[in-house]
């Protein structure tokens, strides 16, 4: 049985990525068992989104994330397309197509790749960000354990901001720059996705900033 959470810390009731204590066990055992830790911790999360109250008087469907429960980059921009939700999955359609090509141009490997929305139930895509319970988001971020948070537009960005999640420090609005968000978790600050897509020197903007990851993901040391 885990251990029950500790104060504010979302991540207290995770395991830790690391050396195991128990000799005899290797490390692809290791990191088979925290994988099936975060998927369990993630279709828990899932549910319980699914189960919004909200949602279910307006037979709404909240949007769910897409990718790897352990990815290294985190992709957050604040609400959902048409596409995304008629299809029920954040970066559906264009934007994932966009994202998809992005990351292949800038030799990241799509698998260690998550998208998810801030706002994931179309009610709360008319608050404001500092009025949006970002209680689900932190679980999401504590779940996966990124390496790099990736804000999609000023109010993915001022939802991070606005999170109480453990030694997080503020970010500025310094597009297309690399920033410590937490001591194990940095950040980039790039325009929104959906807004970038209709017009030639939007996407041009987009890209600019988008690609600094490319220069994050070359200085990583290997594994």
């Amino acid at each position: 049985m885990s251990p029950e959470p500790s104060g504010n810390d979302p991540t207290a009731h995770l395991p830790r990525r690391g050396p195991s204590p128990v000799s005899g066990i290797s490390p692809s055992e290791i990191q088979e068992a925290y994988l099936k830790r975060a998927i369990a911790e993630i279709e828990n999360l899932n549910r319980e989104i699914l189960e919004c109250p909200r949602c279910r008087q307006t037979d709404d469907l909240p949007v769910l994330a897409s990718g790897s429960p352990q990815a290294e980059i985190m992709l957050i921009k604040w609400s959902a397309s048409l596409a995304e939700r008629q299809e029920g999955i954040a970066f559906f359609g264009r934007a994932g197509t966009a994202v998809l090509k992005s990351v292949q141009r800038l030799g990241v490997d799509p698998v260690t790749i998550y998208g998810t929305l801030a706002a994931k139930c179309d009610h709360d895509a008319d608050v404001a960000p500092e009025a949006l319970d970002g209680a689900w988001l932190s679980s999401e971020i504590a779940i996966i354990l990124p390496k790099m948070v990736v804000l999609m537009g000023e109010r993915a960005l001022a939802t991070i901001n606005g999170l109480d999640y453990p030694m997080a420090e503020p970010l500025a609005a310094d597009i297309g720059v690399v920033q410590k968000w937490t001591p194990t978790i940095e950040a980039l600050y790039v325009p929104d996705i959906d807004e970038s897509l209709d017009e030639q020197n939007a996407k041009r903007a987009f890209w600019a900033a988008f690609r600094a990851l490319g220069d994050w993901h070359e200085a990583q040391p290997p594994y």
